[in-house]
C-alpha cells in the first residue's frame, strides 16, 4: 500500500497511540493531535519524516483548521481522520446533572469532532478518504450516570451517518472499541462507584481485576486499517471493533 496521510486525535496514549504506532510501522504519515506533548515529541524524534504534531485542545476554535492545515502543508494531502479524543465525566444521574457540564462534554465529544470533519471534507473528497469515529457501546445502551457520555456518542454515530449521506466519496464509520484498558476505564473505577448502578460498576471493575479488558492494540489496529481505506459499504454504520462485518480489518485477516 502506498503511504497515506492520516490525522489522529487523542494520539498520545491509549487507543490513539495504538492507532499511531500501527500506522507508523506500516510507513504511513501521521498528524498527531493531543493536549500533552511528551509522547508526540518522542514519536517525532523516532519518525522525523513521517510525523508532525499539534499540541492543542480540540475544543479550541482554531484547532481543527490548524490540524488540517498542518497535514496539507507537511504532506500535501489527507487520506483519513481518526477522531479518537473524548471525555467520560460528568458521571452523574440526570437528577443531579449540570447543564453546563453536559455542554462542556459535548464540546469535546461532538462539536470538536464536527469542526474537524468540516475542515477535512474538501481534502477527503479528493482522496476518497475515510473518517473513523471512536464511539462506544454506551451510544446504544443506557447506563446509570452515563447520560452525558452515552448521549454524546449517540450523536457522534449520527454525525457519521450524515457524513456518509452527504459525502459519498468519503467513508464514515463509527467503531465501538469495547472495554479497553485505558485511562478512561481508570476514571470510571475511581469516580463511578456510588453514581453508577452497583451491578454496572461491579461489572467494569471485575473486568479490570480479572484482566479481561481489551488491549488498546486490538481495536486500535482495526481503526487504523479502516482509516487507511474503509469499504464504501461500511459507510454510515456503527460496528463493534470485533464484529464479523470487520473481519477484513482485524488482526489475522
Amino acid at each position: 500500500m502506498a503511504s497515506k496521510v492520516i490525522i489522529v486525535t487523542g494520539a498520545s496514549r491509549g487507543i490513539g497511540l495504538a492507532v499511531t504506532n500501527y500506522l507508523l510501522k506500516q510507513s504511513h504519515k501521521v498528524i498527531l493531535v493531543s493536549r500533552s506533548t511528551e509522547q508526540l515529541q518522542a514519536l517525532k524524534q523516532q519518525f522525523p519524516s513521517h510525523v508532525e504534531y499539534l499540541a492543542a485542545d480540540m475544543t479550541a476554535s482554531d484547532s481543527a483548521a490548524r490540524a488540517t492545515e498542518l497535514a496539507i502543508k507537511s504532506f500535501g494531502r489527507l487520506d483519513g481522520v481518526v477522531i479518537n479524543h473524548g471525555e467520560l465525566s460528568p458521571i452523574t444521574r440526570l437528577e443531579n446533572a449540570s447543564v453546563d457540564e453536559w455542554k462542556a462534554l459535548y464540546d469535546v465529544n461532538l462539536f470538536s469532532a464536527l469542526a474537524l470533519v468540516k475542515e477535512t471534507i474538501p481534502y477527503l473528497r479528493t482522496s476518497n478518504g475515510s473518517v473513523v469515529f471512536v464511539s462506544s457501546g454506551a451510544a446504544l445502551k443506557g447506563y446509570t450516570a452515563w447520560g452525558a457520555y452515552g448521549g454524546s456518542k449517540a450523536a457522534l454515530n449520527s454525525l457519521a451517518q450524515h457524513l456518509a449521506v452527504e459525502e459519498p466519496k468519503i467513508a464514515a464509520v463509527a467503531i465501538s472499541p469495547g472495554r479497553v484498558d485505558t485511562d478512561m476505564q481508570k476514571e470510571l473505577r475511581e469516580k463511578g462507584n456510588g453514581a453508577m448502578s452497583k451491578s454496572d460498576y461491579a461489572s467494569f471493575k471485575t473486568a479490570f481485576d480479572e484482566g479481561k479488558l481489551n488491549k488498546p492494540e486490538w481495536p486500535g489496529h482495526v481503526i487504523a486499517r479502516l482509516a487507511l481505506g474503509a469499504k464504501p459499504e461500511l459507510s454510515g454504520k456503527y460496528f463493534a471493533w470485533n464484529s464479523p462485518e470487520l473481519s477484513d480489518y482485524q488482526d489475522g485477516s
